[in-house]
């Protein structure tokens, strides 16, 4: 995770309440699949950010800890709950440790993707397993690479255009790389860009990774909801448990 990126203003900007990511019908399923694969137990997030998801889940009754390496988003979760509602651990979610045993880890969003090698990611999956207890899971959400969509000599896919916003991914296929880029247009010529790098990860290569830390593929589910996961579907829902030990 790169703090330069998740700083203070992206911090103070990441929630978008009622809409986006924050909508009803995309954190509400979201929120109640991992209280059901959480059984009632504890659950750690990797990566908790502003709380998006824990917020939510904790009002259902999950006790959730946290894993996040920004200081500042760990501040603005602290402007929805304190430290004895939802407790956090500041660092990397690839090699940092957070005290207890749980029934369910979970990563949301692409979060895996931020972690720019193939090591990391792989250290990401023993971290998952440290944690849990026997027969526990770990819940990956992670997009599809779209290179289809990439022909021949063109580098990048637009997957959202709209009058106010470009959303467009440049891909590095050599090394495995995306650097998404998010352009917000004002008023005239004024636009604001971010840019955050990621590592893509295909699902087969998940798998693998999940079977070095000791894990098997429980689920695949193209979204929440559980819609069947296809060769067209952008995006995953992995559900893996950990093997007994």
């Amino acid at each position: 995770m790169h703090n330069d990126i998740w700083d203070v203003e992206t911090a103070k900007s990441y929630d978008t309440p009622g809409t986006g990511m924050f909508s009803p019908d995309v954190l509400g399923p979201t929120v109640e699949r991992l209280a059901e694969l959480a059984k009632g137990g504890q659950a750690l997030e990797f990566a908790i950010g502003t709380g998006r998801v824990a917020v939510p889940l904790r009002e259902m009754g999950i006790p959730v800890t946290g894993i996040e390496a920004s200081p500042a988003m760990i501040a603005q979760l602290r402007t929805k709950c304190d430290e004895a509602t939802i407790p956090v651990v500041l660092g990397d979610m690839a090699s940092t440790v957070a005290p207890g045993s749980y029934a369910l880890v979970y990563l949301v969003y692409n979060t895996i993707s931020n972690l720019l090698t193939q090591a990391e990611q792989v250290s990401c999956f023993r971290n998952a397993a440290r944690h849990l207890m026997s027969g526990g899971r770990f819940v990956v959400e992670l997009g599809v690479p779209e290179l289809r969509k990439l022909t021949p000599g063109q580098q990048a896919v637009v997957w959202r255009s709209e009058p106010d916003y470009i959303g467009l991914d440049t891909y590095d296929v050599l090394r495995q790389q995306i650097v998404s880029h998010h352009f917000r247009f004002g008023e005239g010529r004024q636009a604001r860009v971010f840019r955050s790098p990621h590592r893509y990860i295909w699902p087969a290569e998940l798998d693998l990774m999940a079977e070095l830390a000791g894990f098997e593929l429980e689920s695949r589910r193209a979204d929440w909801v559980g819609s069947p996961f296809t060769a067209e579907s952008p995006s995953h829902v992995s559900v893996y448990r950990l093997k007994d030990r």
